[in-house]
């Protein structure tokens, strides 16, 4: 019998101790330390052991060949993974049960061109052949393997030897070096450095679908992203048909991207311009509307803000915010009071992000006050007006990132007039744009141009 060790491995960050801990030493998170029984490793695997033993050699007489990327099938995914997909490279993709994970999954099973092993350990093959024929795609080279354990994985692999491996889920592998149940943190771990090894000695590029915690961290833990080359955050809310696809982690490209989809009965459609969907379609203007010019890692696009300001009728006025920060609404309501003079402090206030956008974007802030400050006295802002600049506590409008690119988004859109703060660096000259440019340097600036 191989000898079982008991450790403590902490949920949030990894991190390994001989006993329970109240508190996290590492991340300082409390009551996240949960057992494992780890026995010694009773056998090696296959694909592994027989690989050829590595050398260290000198810097000098290394090869930086150009990486030959292959497509997905699908343009928005190559493109978020810097071109397409990298040879030998691990990449995961998190999300919320019934994101999409496994559509997305399937859907590039069944529409790259290269010889595909698709391994399921939560679902039948009747299950994925319904879900193939839901999304219609048809690829003669993908076959589908129903496994949990991750030796029987492997000695599949030798045998078809696929060009791309896809694993749905990680947390349902399980090694039989490690005495512990499937989904464990030791099991989680020692599959994802296995699959880790195979794809480097292989050069064969593996997909991962992993959970989310109830946080909306990748469960793991967070050693689970340390080990992989991409990790790609499957994003959306399930009563909207949109979902976002965020680059968190890639080694081979930026992290600052994100690809839109929207969920289909036939699987998920790219989004090839996101401002279109974002934006109403109405021609007749409505109080408490505005538009925002916001970036979203390196894409630019517009938005709608939407805000319904009334009187309290419960004593204590409520501030509500979706898809915005609450506590950057309080202080934007707070300037406007302060600094712009708008008596606010009686007054229910309710903000959205119209589509189900969460926005981080400090830009959007004064298409918040307009928005809140049209839906109070019940006066529309133009069509063809957006905005974008932040807001300070001191009233004025700051500087703003990427700013030629926001121009040219809302030009490209049909704008004919775009506020932006007057300390921008800018050359509208030079834009070659048909917008209108408005500088403005305080809040109180820019309502004097919108009213």
């Amino acid at each position: 019998m191989p000898k079982i060790k008991t450790i403590y491995i902490c949920r949030n960050c990894g991190v390994e101790s001989p006993k329970w801990i109240g508190r996290c030493p590492s991340c300082n998170q409390w009551n996240t330390y949960v057992e494992e029984k780890i026995a010694q490793p009773k056998s090696t695997l296959s694909v592994v052991s027989n690989s050829a033993i590595s050398q260290p050699i000198s810097i000098e007489q290394i090869k930086a060949d150009k990486i030959e990327r292959f497509p997905s099938g699908i343009n928005e995914l190559d493109r978020l993974l810097g071109g397409g997909i990298v040879p030998g490279s691990l990449i995961l993709i998190g999300g919320e049960p019934g994101i999409g994970k496994s559509t997305l999954a399937l859907q590039i099973a069944l529409g790259s061109e290269k010889k595909v092993l698709y391994v399921s350990g939560e679902e039948s093959p009747e299950q994925l052949k319904i879900r193939a024929e839901r999304i219609a795609g048809k690829n003669p080279n993908c076959k589908v393997y129903c496994e949990v354990n991750l030796e029987q994985l492997f000695n599949q692999f030798e045998k078809e030897k696929p060009d791309l491996l896809i694993v749905d889920s990680i947390q349902t592998l399980h090694t039989e070096t490690i005495e512990s149940s499937p989904g464990s943190i030791s099991q989680i771990r020692e599959c994802a450095a296995q699959l880790l090894k195979l794809s480097k000695f292989t050069h064969v590029p593996i997909f991962l679908i992993g959970h989310i915690t109830k946080d909306g961290m990748l469960a793991g833990p967070k050693v689970l992203e340390h080990i992989v080359d991409t990790v790609l955050q499957f994003e959306g809310d399930h009563q909207h048909v949109y979902r976002i696809l965020r680059s968190v982690k890639n080694r081979f490209g930026s992290t600052s991207e994100l690809a839109i989809f929207e969920m289909e009965s036939d699987g998920l459609h790219e989004i090839i311009s996101p401002s279109e969907i974002f934006l109403s379609k109405n021609n007749y203007p409505l109080s408490g509307v505005s538009i925002a010019s916001t970036i979203d890692g390196m894409r630019p696009f517009l938005i709608e803000v939407q805000a319904l300001v009334s009187s309290a009728v419960y004593g204590i006025p409520q501030r509500t915010s979706t898809g915005f920060d609450n506590k950057r609404l309080n202080m934007l309501l707070a300037v406007l009071e302060r600094k712009a003079g708008f008596n606010l402090a009686s007054k229910d206030v309710f903000l959205n992000i119209a589509g189900g956008l969460k926005v981080q974007d400090t830009a959007t802030d004064l298409a918040v006050a307009c928005a809140i400050l049209s839906s109070n006295f019940d006066k529309a802002i133009e069509k063809n007006l957006c905005m974008a600049a932040e807001i300070s506590l001191t009233g004025e409008l700051k500087q703003v990132s990427r700013l030629e690119q926001r121009i040219s988004e809302a030009s490209r859109l049909g704008f004919k007039k775009i506020i932006i703060p007057v300390y921008s660096k800018r050359r509208s000259e030079n834009n070659g744009s048909k917008i209108e440019v408005l500088q403005c340097s305080k809040i109180e600036d820019a309502l004097r141009i919108i009213y």
